[in-house]
């Protein structure tokens, strides 16, 4: 007797926005061992009405099954292009597929997808990468990322941090500082004027005020804010992000003070405890450019630096994008954002800020 005929699996535009298609996916997101916070629906839907772009799934069905996912923020930006991002403002993301075959048919239908919606650049951070696929370009030599297990209790931890690194731990513990976690308005008021400081300070566009406002939003429980403050005056702060049993310290930073006062030494600490009291296993300090000043802090830290496979499609006949700010294209507009008065960078960058997904 033959075997049964298989189908092949039919791909599919999604709406993560949709109540059913939501739940859909986010179904199979739970249930596949490499997701990433980034492949969750609540990222996607957050970051989307946070910036002002659009979220949309790529998917295949097999009957009523889903068997692969890409999750994709499509933007348009006049300075940095229109781009379809896996996952939009992630370090992770990419396909979720049940086999190779089913993540070859998607990239196919990415690259068709890409084109309908005048999207010359398809962006995949993780996940299965292209195999000899024309048009697409796969690095594993741009950025790393550091993650490592947390110790047992609080002496441990201060234990586990090399000894150099230990030593302005040490330092942000006896100073003056008062630690508090929570995601209420003032929480968030706080962190944004920490954060907005710190990344005019390197000469970036700070984000939308609504993109960090809608993550913590969707991700409830899943989502806080730690900040550091001297007399009075949140000097470091952080928004992290909580999945299988990981801590991510993502959107963080410190004001001039906090050097001095080693309050972003004492922030990452005092979350490494935090994230350990609520029950995480594992550190997971994000991805740095490869030889950079924050990589170079994170292995201060213990951390060791693992690669991580990204991959880009341009069009056929389009330019390469370019959305790196250490590129020599952007070194000038860098050099310039440092000069911003804080309030003109503030009002300003969330524009600039929502085409860097």
């Amino acid at each position: 007797m033959n075997a049964p005929f298989r189908h092949a699996a039919t791909p599919v535009v999604l709406d993560p926005a949709e109540r059913d298609t939501f739940a859909r996916i986010d179904a199979f997101v739970a249930g596949h061992p490499d997701a990433t916070p980034f492949h969750r629906p609540a990222w996607l839907t957050a970051v989307a009405r946070g910036s002002g772009n659009k979220a949309l799934v790529l998917g295949l069905e097999h009957g009523p099954d889903l068997t692969a996912v890409l999750p994709l923020l499509e933007v348009h930006s006049p300075l940095f292009g229109r781009v379809l991002v896996s996952s939009g403002f992630g370090v992770g993301g990419g396909i979720l597929a049940t086999g190779r075959g089913q993540a070859d048919a998607l990239l196919a239908f990415a690259e068709d997808q890409a084109l309908r919606r005048s999207c010359p650049t398809i962006e995949l951070r993780g996940g299965p990468l292209p195999r000899d696929r024309a048009g697409w370009h796969v690095r594993h030599d741009s950025h790393c990322g550091y993650v490592a297990d947390l110790a047992t209790d609080d002496e441990a931890q201060l234990l586990w941090v090399p000894r150099k690194q230990r030593a302005e731990v040490r330092k942000g513990l006896a100073a003056d500082l008062i630690v508090s976690v929570g995601s209420a308005q003032a929480d968030r008021d706080a962190h944004y004027a920490v954060y907005a400081e710190s990344v005019r300070n390197l000469g970036t566009p700070v984000f939308p005020k609504r993109l960090f406002a809608e993550v913590l939003d969707a991700f409830g429980e899943d989502a806080d804010i730690l900040t550091v403050s001297h007399q009075g005056q949140p000097v470091a702060s952080v928004l992290s992000l909580y999945h299988r049993g990981a801590v991510m310290p993502y959107w963080g930073g410190g004001t001039h003070a906090a050097r001095k006062l080693r309050a972003n030494d004492r922030m990452y600490f005092e979350l490494m405890l935090n994230a350990r009291r609520r029950g995480c296993a594992r550190f997971d300090f994000g991805r740095s450019k490869v030889n950079s000043g924050a990589g170079e802090f994170k292995k201060n830290w213990g951390f060791e630096a693992e690669p991580l496979g990204y991959a880009s499609w341009t069009a056929p006949g389009a330019e390469a994008r370019d959305a790196d700010p250490t590129s020599d294209r952007h070194a000038n507009r860098i050099a310039l954002w440092k000069k911003l008065p804080l309030p003109v960078a503030n009002l300003v960058g969330p524009w600039i800020a929502r085409g860097l997904a």
